[in-house]
């Protein structure tokens, strides 16, 4: 089984004691590579860093750059002209993880700052418009803002030919699917498809076409069962990829072989990173 890997934060810090044997045991279940997305500049500055360090071995390692909406107010011309050259190196592949967050602005004791929906969506935005620029892919986060991200995105598609993304930790639910599914994007699913409650999250599985799936982790975050309460790393993706078989009434050698096939399709990466074998999508 050959998994891509589309969305861990490997850069932060919870894995530095141990990053060199997380990327072991990811090597080990399967997952010759993974999407490093930034969240804040240096954080980027970081996710490219780890991916030039992590260039080859077993698992290798890609970086996204972008401004995560709840640090929009970071955001300004000197962030973007950085991002810009940050995007510049040959293991970028995407703008991301950017977007909208409307949960964490409404929490009135979360503790720290927190940009506006107001200026979520002005940094959204822009980052499309550098995206589109640079010919590159998005990867969204979209917190219970699913209208507006809907919106923003179905103008930025209709603006050019090739603008393409991910829909990250997609919790849209099987009502919108549709409509995401008609802006070209992939569907991101991580650990909480496994879990026994998130029934939304079983229909989306059984739904979306597998030739428009990405697996994920989001790890540290979002671990599936049965590691819940563990910090969440690339090897678990083969848990995601079961699940969703099982959910589907498919083997998780054709999750893992059509969703790596998508992977290298969105990001644009040479075909050597894909299995011997992929049937085709279904």
């Amino acid at each position: 089984m050959t998994l891509f890997e589309t969305h861990v934060h490997l850069q932060m810090r919870r894995y530095a004691p141990d990053l060199d044997a997380v990327l072991h045991r990811a090597a080990e279940a399967g997952v010759t590579a993974a999407v490093v997305p930034g969240t804040t500049l240096a954080d980027s500055r970081a996710a490219v860093a780890l991916a030039e360090q992590y260039a080859e071995g077993p698992c290798q390692l890609y970086a996204a750059v972008g401004i995560h909406p709840t640090e929009g107010d970071s955001f300004d011309e000197r962030v973007q002209a950085e991002l810009r050259a940050l995007a510049r190196s040959p293991r970028v592949v995407a703008i991301g993880e950017i977007g909208l967050d409307y949960y964490w602005p409404s929490v009135p004791d979360r503790g720290w700052p927190c940009a506006t929906p107001a200026r979520q969506r002005e940094v959204f935005q822009a980052q499309l418009t550098l995206a589109a620029e640079l010919d590159l892919p998005v990867i969204i986060h979209d917190r219970e803002a699913h209208a507006d991200t809907l919106s923003i995105l179905r103008s930025w598609v209709a603006g050019g030919s090739g603008r393409r993304g991910t829909l990250h930790a997609y919790a849209a639910g099987p009502a919108l699917l549709g409509e995401a599914l008609s802006l070209g994007f992939f569907i991101g699913m991580d650990g909480p498809v496994t879990f026994k409650k998130a029934v939304n999250l079983h229909e989306v599985a059984r739904t979306v076409p597998l030739d428009r799936l990405l697996l994920e982790t989001d790890g540290p975050y979002l671990t599936p069962h049965p590691f819940r309460g563990r910090r969440n790393e690339p090897a678990y993706l083969s848990y995601i990829a079961a699940r969703i078989a099982e959910l589907r009434g498919c083997s998780p050698d054709e999750v893992a072989a059509i969703t790596t096939a998508n992977a290298l399709r969105l990001f644009r990466l040479p075909p050597a990173l894909a299995p011997a074998a992929c049937e085709s999508a279904r």
